[in-house]
């Protein structure tokens, strides 16, 4: 059939009958996937994830499936390699609660880490870390997406605040899901008892705390979890119109950069106020924070505003660089699947 309406085409178009722009670029979409399938058999299982609406219910679950797990899989890859840097960020965030002591400066807390827990120490609460980015960030990239057009659709424009709101929307629900691995993860950090494990610190939390201990600072998550995604969006759009940059690897990567960039700068306060809220009841003599404003009230009025970035430059060394590794390798595996980039 494609064949035939090929002949056709270049029978009209030889004929000197109009064609519209539109027709052109039907036209140049069928002749491409001609030539894909008539030399790859592999191209037209490609195919399948480009198109899913042609393919029934069938081709659309496997493309769902598949925009899932490069999400997944670029979310996971970036918080494995930046793990000990979140560790780190996590005791800074809260020396001054009593558990740690005054322990002072990334590189000097590293050190001490590193001398009386040991190395491994630095990979604290990895599985819990593992489990989370696999699910909270693969739902946060993937439901981003459709929120957005969404919002295009009945609004008629994706502009920064749709962005963010599809962004807030979709990592509210990403955040909401898995917080109690996020909990798990954060207790995990701090090292409480590393013979416990995952399973028995997670049993600790409910026979202590309950069920509603799992979902501390969630809130707060909520709120954080949509701006590193919308300002991805916005600063790659950005350097698209204003740049003499394209679609690639170093556009990815100057966008990536601004995002960790804004996402510290945005989310520093959030992300303290989150750890405290997660660990406040293993906090000795530490204060009882009520809720969100509450507990950034309290750190700003005994530590100073300052306080509300502490482990700034740990956050924006973890934040950074795994920002950067997850849309990078994000765009990399979208674009050996054919799938549209971001």
């Amino acid at each position: 059939m494609v064949e035939k309406f090929v002949l056709k085409f270049d029978r009209l178009e030889g004929g000197g009958v109009h064609i519209s722009p539109r027709e052109r670029e039907r036209e140049r979409e069928r002749r491409a996937l001609m030539a894909a399938t008539s030399t790859s058999p592999s191209s037209a299982f490609l195919e399948r994830f480009r198109n899913p609406k042609n393919q029934g219910s069938d081709g659309r679950l496997l493309y769902a499936f598949q925009y899932f797990a490069t999400n997944a899989t670029a979310v996971t890859v970036s918080v494995s390699l930046t793990h000990p840097l979140d560790v780190l960020k996590i005791r800074l965030q809260m020396q001054r609660a009593g558990q740690r002591g005054p322990l002072i400066g990334m590189g000097k807390l590293c050190g001490k880490i590193v001398k009386i827990e040991g190395p491994v120490a630095l990979c604290s609460g990895l599985a819990p870390a593992m489990v989370r980015s696999l699910l909270c960030g693969g739902l946060r990239l993937s439901l981003y997406e459709p929120c957005k057009s969404f919002a295009d659709s009945v609004f008629g424009s994706a502009n920064i605040f749709v962005k963010l709101v599809s962004g807030t929307i979709s990592g509210a629900i990403a955040t909401a899901v898995t917080n109690p691995v996020d909990v798990l993860k954060v207790r995990m950090q701090m090292n409480m008892n590393p013979q416990r494990g995952p399973v028995g610190e997670l049993r600790q939390i409910i026979s202590e705390e309950g069920l509603k201990g799992l979902w501390k600072g969630v809130g707060t998550s909520m709120t954080r979890a949509g701006a590193l995604t919308a300002s991805y969006d916005e600063s790659k759009q950005a350097l698209l119109r204003w740049t003499p940059l394209e679609e690639g690897f170093l556009l990815h990567l100057i966008s990536s950069c601004i995002a960790g960039a804004v996402g510290t700068l945005v989310t520093g306060p959030m992300d303290i106020v989150k750890t405290r809220l997660m660990l406040q009841q293993e906090s000795k003599g530490g204060i009882i924070y009520r809720n969100s404003f509450h507990c950034a009230y309290q750190v700003a009025r005994t530590e100073g505003l300052r306080a509300l970035y502490k482990g700034g430059f740990a956050t924006y060394a973890r934040l950074g660089p795994q920002t950067t590794i997850m849309f990078v390798v994000c765009e990399k595996l979208r674009e050996l699947i054919g799938m549209k980039a971001i």
